[in-house]
């Protein structure tokens, strides 16, 4: 029965292919120099300390979830924790040597009683792409979300290059 009740909670993501991720991590890098700059400007930046405010600028606009990239048996399998991410949000993108995956966190604080004294969550950008050590067939690759973890596995694509025999004429 427990068994049954795990397959339930799996929820297929979309994988779309994709032939580069440089216009996402361009843009990601423009917005966070635009707000590393009006830290830098505004009267509560420190002076002098820009790459503070870069990290800053950083922490306050990405979130970057932990994975595992691990290789067996001609695939790759990538593990994300997206704990408390609606799969529905995730955008999971793969070139043949990149994946990338995005979503938008959308935490708000309920008026409650009572005092908050602690809350750690925020509402933010995921933005994880990861470099993969060997290229992937994009065409192969799916994915699935479950108890808060995404889980993408893909096949390692075959050797392009062959051999060629040269005969003399």
């Amino acid at each position: 029965m427990a068994k049954q009740q795990d397959d339930e909670t799996k929820t297929q993501v979309d994988v779309k292919k994709q032939a580069s991720i440089l216009e996402d991590l361009t843009r990601l890098h423009e917005d966070i120099s635009r707000r590393a700059y009006e830290l830098f400007c505004s009267p509560e930046g420190l002076i002098g300390s820009p790459l503070n405010d870069w990290f800053r600028a950083e922490r306050e606009l990405v979130w970057s979830p932990p994975i595992e990239l691990r290789q067996k048996d001609g695939q790759f399998t990538l593990t994300v924790a997206v704990a408390g991410v609606d799969p529905k949000k995730l955008d999971v993108r793969v070139t043949s040597g990149d994946i990338l995956i995005t979503a938008t966190g959308e935490y708000r604080h309920e008026a409650k009683e009572g005092i908050l004294h602690v809350s750690e969550f925020a509402a933010g950008r995921l933005f994880r792409s990861i470099h993969l050590p060997e290229r992937i067939d994009p065409d192969s690759a799916k994915a699935e979300y479950r108890n808060g973890m995404l889980r993408l596995i893909a096949a390692i694509a075959k050797d392009a290059s062959q051999k060629v025999d040269v005969q003399a004429a």
